[in-house]
């Protein structure tokens, strides 16, 4: 037993250096394979190896991609109750004497927004504003319509604003763009957020019919220079512009005002009245207003502020991303002589309006009741409501 135990002992350290000498020679091999798995340890070419599926043990399943962060907007617009959300889509008109009907709409209400129109501005003077806005859960829109000449609202506080047409006949565009700012100025100080200016419709109609005089030129290219430097003045002094009337009411047959109105087919419009608003992020943050315009070739006999197809060519054709907003949906006969105000204002939203503009005030609750309705009977979608009103929320820095 004795002898048996050097040659177990011998034997073992055999064993062992063997092992070492095993180990040595794999980790040469994979240490010459790594290097250049194309070439021997000798350095001569080998075969690559057929490529061979992996077992499902092998596999490792692809990690899965992070989801996207939640849209703050899309956040902030679904945690409102349907009838506050629905809300922040309306634009209603208010006295414009003075801050009661105002208040009383905004606390009751808390609509979107308030429309000041009228001779009258009482309500643009002497602070009387600050109640109103105060009295508002998320900031509110404070619209008037202050494009100059016939169409202004402060020129008994600020003096007179020229019309487009003499802007661009007495004026550069650098000069238009100071004028608009010093005006904005002091819209904003009386309170006001968003003026319904410029008009970039382009027209050679007379002074006083429709559009005429409103508009700064029939050339297109003019008219799209001159009102960008309207909307740069504007956006300087802190107020959002609205480019109208989508898509182009400069040389339709009638007025809206008075009844239906067309106008030329659309294939025409793409070389007038569309042209300006071509590269419309140039225009910056700004409101787009289409205006009650049956456009041959488009919206089918509708007025566009009711046309699905008019909304579509706005966001797709011109890629215009920010908040689509009507013409009046109270006052116009275009839209009157056609709907009530409260189907009015579903049919624009479920077409593709951010915000419904009524200038004669009223009826918001019957309104909002019709909405309310309206979506759970399907034909005001609720997608489409939660679109509008993230776009809202958006454009007024809400979220």
């Amino acid at each position: 037993m004795r002898d048996e135990q050097p040659s177990r002992r011998h034997g073992g350290r055999n064993a062992g250096t063997r092992a070492l000498l095993v180990f040595l020679a794999v980790g040469a091999l994979l240490a010459a394979l790594l290097h250049d798995p194309g070439t021997s340890v000798t350095g001569r070419p080998v075969a690559a190896p057929a490529p061979s599926s992996p077992s499902p043990e092998a596999t490792t399943a692809p990690r899965p991609e992070p989801a996207p962060a939640p849209d703050p907007c899309a956040v902030a617009a679904g945690a409102l109750p349907l009838r506050a959300r629905l809300a922040q889509l309306l634009v209603v008109g208010v006295d414009p004497r003075g801050p009661a009907d105002a208040l009383g709409i905004v606390q009751r209400d808390q609509v979107g927004g308030i429309f000041v129109g009228g001779d009258a501005p009482g309500l643009l003077s002497g602070g009387a504003l600050g109640a109103v806005r105060a009295a508002a859960a998320l900031p509110l829109i404070v619209a008037v319509d202050d494009e100059g000449g016939r169409v202004q609202r402060v020129d008994q506080l600020d003096g007179d604003l020229p019309s487009a047409r003499r802007m661009a006949a007495d004026l550069s565009p650098d000069q238009v763009r100071a004028l608009a700012h010093e005006r904005a100025l002091r819209l904003r100080d009386r309170g006001v957020t968003m003026d319904l200016a410029p008009v970039v419709d382009t027209s050679g109609q007379a002074d006083r019919t429709v559009i005429g005089d409103r508009s700064f030129s029939p050339d297109p290219e003019v008219a799209a220079r001159y009102a960008l430097a309207f909307a740069d003045g504007l956006h300087d002094a802190g107020v959002t512009p609205v480019l109208k009337h989508f898509p182009g009411h400069g040389n339709t047959s009638g007025d809206s005002h008075l009844g239906a109105v067309r106008s030329p087919p659309l294939d025409v419009l793409r070389t007038t009245d569309l042209v300006p608003y071509r590269d419309i992020d140039r225009y910056g943050d700004v409101v787009v207003m289409l205006g009650h315009i049956d456009v041959p070739g488009l919206t089918g006999g509708k007025p566009a502020t009711l046309s699905g197809e008019a909304y579509r060519l706005l966001r797709e054709e011109f890629g215009f991303t920010g908040p689509a907003m009507t013409d009046d949906l109270g006052a116009m006969k275009a839209v009157t002589d056609l709907v009530d105000l409260p189907d009015a204002v579903r049919q624009a939203l479920a077409a593709g309006a951010d915000l419904a503009l009524w200038s004669s005030g009223g009826r918001v609750a019957q309104v909002l009741d019709h909405l309310e309705a309206s979506v759970a009977a399907g034909t005001l979608p609720a997608a489409r409501v939660d679109e509008a009103a993230r776009r809202v929320l958006a454009a007024k820095g809400s979220c």
